[in-house]
């Protein structure tokens, strides 16, 4: 089956699950997940029509960025991302998922500001605590949005969940229905609805359960560009990636 050919079918079950639970299916962005495939699987993902791709490590995205230069692809930043990398993550990426602490925050903001871009940034809400993935705790969540008020250049747009590895789509729901709840509570409390736009949440195995539970974004990559292999052919194996060891 060709990259096009599985695009269709993941946009159709993201429509079909859309449908079931009563939602526009136009309001789900889908992410292809291009970490580890090469520049040339990007370009044939473009050719079938996507425009969001995402990535966990900031070199190997740099290296496509400047080999494709295709200036409506908007990329997304998946991967723990160290605070010592804001500067480069934030002039060249549109999104990054994997906020967890004030101080990389204020550096993305800083670093946009100073490059001219305005990144959206995702705050990645640790549900489970493992020790393997990044993230912050739900009760340390409000520091950030309060934080998020003072930016000059980046911008707060919502949350995302990495859930631990499911057996079955099912196992994800309970996730997915928390950080919605978290989601909906915090609205309650007065936090501002822009900075609880974007639920990302859902990758190859339990994207259509993620929709039906209200993910404005899901992370396909292995339904749209297949299996990887070890040493994949545009770096290293996923495997190597210690803070977000579940696969997309």
């Amino acid at each position: 089956m060709s990259i096009s050919d599985r695009l269709t079918d993941v946009r159709g079950r993201i429509a079909a699950a859309a449908r079931s639970a009563g939602r526009d299916p136009s309001s789900i962005r889908l992410v292809a997940v291009s970490k580890t495939f090469s520049a040339e699987l990007v370009l044939d993902a473009y050719g079938a029509g996507q425009r969001d791709f995402g990535e966990n490590r900031v070199q190997e995205a740099l290296g496509k960025i400047d080999a494709l230069r295709l200036p409506d692809l908007r990329w997304h930043l998946l991967g723990h991302l160290q605070t010592n990398k804001a500067r480069r993550a934030a002039a060249a990426f549109a999104a990054i998922h994997s906020i967890d602490s004030i101080e990389l925050l204020q550096k993305l903001d800083a670093a946009a500001a100073e490059a001219g871009a305005r990144p959206e940034l995702l705050i990645q809400v640790d549900l489970a605590g493992e020790a393997t993935k990044s993230g912050v705790a739900p009760d340390g969540v409000p520091a950030l949005f309060e934080a998020a008020a003072r930016l000059r250049a980046a911008r707060v747009g919502g949350l995302m969940t990495l859930p631990p590895m499911p057996e079955t789509p099912e196992d994800a729901r309970p996730w997915f229905q928390r950080l919605r709840a978290l989601r909906d509570g915090w609205l309650a409390d007065g936090v501002a609805p822009g900075l609880l736009r974007e639920l990302s949440m859902g990758m190859s195995g339990d994207y259509e359960v993620a929709v039906q539970e209200g993910a404005t974004i899901v992370r396909v990559g292995t339904a749209i560009f297949g299996s990887r292999r070890s040493g994949g052919p545009s770096g290293p194996p996923a495997s190597t990636n210690t803070k977000n060891p579940s696969e997309p």
